[in-house]
């Protein structure tokens, strides 16, 4: 009404009316209306629309091809600031593959240059992809959430003082922890030595999930939990990457760019023959001589956009790795001044855990062999 009647809004009403129709937005199912995320929507209209409309003309594809990595960073950038979990990546990335799939099976196996074998070695190395996501989206490591801090939450009243019994920790106070500096949503600042620690190796206290964290864990602000040893938050599997499951998260990555290369170079030397597909990236003459032949080098583009982002994650992690560095604490250490950049910057060496590259990749391998034994301490 206000509206139409040119009067000016109250504050936060464009917010209460996009809520309300989120919430609104509902499927009818046999057990009940299911509720639609309307961030699984753009990904889903927008991207086949675009990569169609690009294929059209070589200059509407420059133009849609350049605009979309600015988007999708202007979404993350603004999800990040709000600290917000959303499953647009998510189903961004499957539907992407999904898409990708079905254009290569549609428009460029029909020609009759790739090989049935060629088809299902691509669709293993997709079903492998897909089986590692699917393991990177468990449980990270949390820390189990005390019983105390969960009836605390339920009451509403703040707790303020844990005690334990059987360790002899007494009147660890709220005010103890007060002083910790909050970084990128973590609390850090309470920090003592455990009588199981070795010397050296600390356990701080998180003030958001009332628990003393052990070595190399973190608190995650989007999920809201702390993990053990946190690496990251990573918005393409909306989940943390942990100590369960760091390992599956770069098995997807490998696979991922894989199959994503075999697929590029499948689809180049058919619709460029007599390229290499480095070339036929740059220069492909026939290109867009028929729709079909467009919309599948257009696709090629796209993937290769994904596939460069996608890249320079798993290089960096196989750094981290090689260092035995997470990246939270190689951003705490550019913020404290403690790390020392190498390889031009790609990775922050804290020197904190950093036992020569086969220990380090050793200490990787054997992430989540053993559930990790819990103390006392844990679970004040």
């Amino acid at each position: 009404n206000r509206w139409l009647t040119c009067k000016s809004l109250a504050p936060g009403t464009l917010e209460r009316i996009a809520d309300t129709v989120a919430d609104r937005v509902r499927v009818p199912w046999f057990a009940g209306a299911v509720k639609i995320n309307v961030s699984l929507v753009p990904p889903l209209v927008l991207l086949p629309v675009f990569l169609h409309v690009a294929a059209l003309h070589f200059l509407l594809g420059l133009v849609i091809l350049t605009s979309l990595p600015v988007l999708v960073l202007w979404y993350y950038y603004l999800t990040h600031r709000r600290k917000e979990r959303t499953l647009f990546f998510l189903s961004l990335g499957l539907f992407s593959l999904g898409y990708m799939y079905y254009v290569f099976l549609q428009e460029v196996v029909p020609r009759g240059h790739v090989g049935y074998s060629q088809v299902v070695a691509l669709t293993c190395g997709l079903i492998l992809m897909l089986a590692a996501l699917s393991r990177a989206k468990k449980d990270p490591g949390y820390l189990p959430i005390p019983a105390s801090n969960e009836k605390s939450s339920h009451q509403g009243l703040p707790n303020k003082s844990v005690r334990g019994s059987s360790n002899g920790l007494h009147g660890v106070t709220m005010s103890g922890t007060a002083s910790g500096r909050a970084v990128n949503g973590e609390a850090k600042g309470y920090s003592r030595m455990s009588a199981g620690e070795p010397e050296g190796v600390k356990k701080d206290w998180c003030t958001k999930c009332q628990l003393v964290r052990p070595a190399r864990a973190g608190h995650c602000r989007l999920c809201g939990r702390c993990v053990r040893r946190l690496d990251h938050h990573c918005v393409w599997i909306n989940s943390c990457v942990g100590e369960q499951n760091h390992q599956a998260f770069i098995l997807a990555l490998s696979f991922f760019m894989l199959t994503s290369v075999y697929g590029i170079t499948l689809t180049l030397h058919t619709i460029c023959r007599g390229r290499t597909p480095f070339v036929a990236l740059f220069y492909c003459p026939g290109a867009y001589s028929d729709y079909s032949s467009a919309l599948s080098f257009t696709c090629v583009w796209y993937c290769a956009i994904v596939t460069a982002g996608m890249g320079y994650i798993l290089l960096i992690q196989l750094l981290n790795i090689s260092y035995n560095v997470t990246e939270r604490e190689a951003r705490l250490a550019l913020r404290d001044n403690t790390g020392r950049r190498l390889l031009g910057g790609l990775v922050i060496d804290t020197g904190q855990y950093n036992r020569g590259f086969l220990c380090n990749w050793g200490h990787f391998l054997s992430l989540g062999s053993s559930p990790p034994q819990r103390s006392a301490e844990d679970i004040v």
